[in-house]
C-alpha cells in the first residue's frame, strides 16, 4: 500500500498533472468570462437591431437564441485557446532554438 501510495504521490507531482490541474481551474473562470461576454455584452447588442432579447429567441418552443449563445462562447473560447497555443508553441520554440544553439556553440 505505500508502495502505491509512493507511486499516487509521484504522479500527482508530475508537471503534466499540476498543469491539466491548473488548466482545469482557470478554464472554468475563464468559461464564466467568456458566458458573460455572450450573455450580457453580444447578445444584448444583437438584440437592439431587432428590439429584442435574441438570447430568448425561441420560434415553436426551440431556444434557437441560446443556441446561438452557445455557438458563439463556444467560437471564443475556441479562438482563446488557439491564440494561447500559438503563443506558447512560439515562446517554446524560441527556448529550443536557443538552446540548440547554446549546444552548437559548446562543440
Amino acid at each position: 500500500m505505500k508502495n502505491f501510495i509512493d507511486e499516487f504521490k509521484a504522479f500527482a507531482i508530475k508537471g503534466n498533472v499540476m498543469d491539466l490541474a491548473i488548466a482545469v481551474v482557470i478554464g472554468a473562470a475563464f468559461g464564466k468570462i467568456v458566458t458573460s461576454l455572450v450573455d450580457d455584452i453580444i447578445m444584448p447588442s444583437i438584440g437592439l437591431i431587432g428590439s429584442a432579447d435574441f438570447s430568448r429567441w425561441a420560434p415553436a418552443g426551440v431556444k434557437l437564441g441560446m443556441f446561438i449563445n452557445n455557438i458563439i462562447n463556444f467560437l471564443i473560447v475556441a479562438i482563446s485557446v488557439f491564440i494561447a497555443v500559438k503563443f506558447f508553441n512560439r515562446i517554446t520554440h524560441k527556448k529550443v532554438k536557443k538552446n540548440i544553439e547554446e549546444e552548437l556553440d559548446l562543440q
